[in-house]
């Protein structure tokens, strides 16, 4: 156990890290499965949904650095390749853009008048 603050403090980062990336690890892990079996299944809209599923997963991984961008990049080919061999379509993820409201037009600052230079006082 370690005696200094900083340590100690490292340590109950680091052990909950570990939860948060072995949890993302076991969230791919069941999408890939899923995805798989309902591809062996021949169900095309339960595997068409697993594959959005387990490609979110993979990308949730990468932006967490848990896998590098390569990595999942190639993770997320195979399942494609995988998909297009078992007969899918591709399918898009549906991405909702929110158009941000037009800002209210500000009104035009007041015109300043010119400070009038005060004479110069005589000492």
């Amino acid at each position: 156990m370690p005696i200094i603050k900083s340590a100690k403090k490292r340590v109950k980062t680091a052990e909950k890290a570990a939860i948060r990336n072995s949890k993302t690890k076991r969230a791919i892990r069941t999408a890939v499965k899923s995805f798989e079996t309902a591809l062996s299944d021949k169900n095309t809209k339960k595997a068409n949904e697993a594959l959005v599923e387990a490609q979110s997963a993979i990308d949730t991984a990468v932006k967490k650095n848990l896998w590098h961008r390569n990595k999942g990049a190639r993770k997320k080919s195979q399942l494609a390749k995988l998909a297009k061999d078992g007969g899918l379509k591709p399918v898009k993820k549906t991405v909702t853009k929110t158009v941000a409201k037009a800002a209210p037009a500000k009104k035009a600052a007041p015109a300043k008048k010119p400070v009038a230079k005060k004479p110069a006082s005589k000492k």
